[in-house]
């Protein structure tokens, strides 16, 4: 599951990573918001790199920008494989999303707490984040399913809801496929 998982993931991320920045450009057609450079920030500051100031090398951005969004993508894949799949699990994980950034951004220092930021910002923040959990978690289910039902799945197929007398599936039946 985990390899399936791997390669799938690296796919639903990267897929996602693109819609988001779709979205992004024409937001920025509309609003006129500028590109943002936090991205390349952050990875300068994490791998020590020389930092400069104002506008940042564009294949830095990317690949900060694209190499978080496909390894997330692994999360989610994870989720959708276990049987975590649906809208839920990609709000689920649009939490995770938003959370991994400002992780990054407030221990390089690069960002601010979220809390302290103008809500606008916010807002295009967390919609432009949705989108991206929303298109992964798409993809992730999609290539999930092809597997069928994930152990998780299958154990509340065994009668709906949580129930304390139905106990957890054997092992063979949770990883034997």
């Amino acid at each position: 599951m985990f390899r399936r998982a791997l390669w799938q993931g690296l796919v639903a991320g990267t897929v996602g990573g693109f819609v988001m920045t779709v979205g992004e450009k024409l937001e920025q057609v509309v609003t006129g918001r500028p590109d943002s450079h936090v991205p390349a920030r952050v990875l300068q500051r994490l791998a020590g790199w020389p930092e400069s100031s104002g506008t940042q090398p564009l294949k830095v951005n990317w690949v900060m920008h694209f190499g978080q969004a496909a390894l997330l993508g692994v999360l989610r894949s994870v989720m959708a494989q276990s049987g975590l799949r649906g809208p839920v699990a990609s709000a689920k994980f649009t939490v995770v999303r938003l959370t991994n950034d400002q992780i990054l951004e407030n221990l390089t220092g690069v960002g601010a707490p979220p809390q302290t930021w103008p809500r606008g910002e916010l807002v295009v923040d967390v919609l432009h984040k949705a989108v991206y959990g929303f298109a992964t978690g798409a993809v992730a289910d999609a290539l999930a399913a092809r597997s069928g039902p994930g152990p998780g799945q299958r154990h509340a197929a065994l009668r709906p809801g949580r129930q304390a007398d139905v106990g957890p599936l054997t092992r063979r039946d949770a990883y034997g496929r």
